[in-house]
């Protein structure tokens, strides 16, 4: 037996770490650190997006960016992922990623099997402007596709050579 004063009344419980259901969220970045990968050849920006609202309120999901890695190709993707992320919250020309923190967008989330695990996990498949978004003055004018607010995937000639 142990005595406890606790009153469960002032604390929160426990959120389920199941994996959020398939939609679109608000959510801010709140965290991000460079680490190294696991193989020790290149490095890749973690960053963690808060959801801010709903029901799924203070829940976190998790996107890793292989910024530096001996794969053009995953280089490729991370950078196109990043500047999404940028062109959604205003910042064109981040120093550091703190910049990116706590202002909000929407991300498109999904659900994919883990397959160590064998459980549902999520994954961001798509990025987008937050309805009042802050610009940043110094924006230059956004691609196609971004004044709706809607981040495009690539053009689909560009695959076609």
């Amino acid at each position: 037996m142990a005595a406890l004063n606790f009153n469960a009344a002032e604390v929160e419980p426990q959120q389920s770490f199941d994996a959020l259901p398939p939609g679109r969220y608000e959510v801010i970045i709140s965290e991000s650190e460079m680490k190294d990968t696991k193989a020790g050849t290149g490095q890749y920006l973690q960053l963690t997006f808060d959801v801010i609202g709903g029901q799924h309120n203070g829940r976190k999901l998790w996107s890793r960016l292989n910024l530096v890695n001996p794969n053009a190709t995953a280089v490729g993707i991370a950078e196109r992922e990043l500047s999404a992320i940028c062109h959604c919250v205003g910042i064109i020309t981040p120093a550091d990623s703190e910049e990116l923190h706590d202002r909000p967008l929407i991300v498109d989330v999904m659900q994919e099997l883990n397959p160590m695990s064998g459980q549902q996990t999520n994954r961001i498949k798509g990025y987008s402007q937050a309805n009042g978004a802050p610009a940043d003055k110094a924006k230059p004018a956004a691609p196609a596709g971004f004044a709706a607010g809607k981040v495009p995937a690539a053009a689909p000639w560009a695959a076609r050579k």
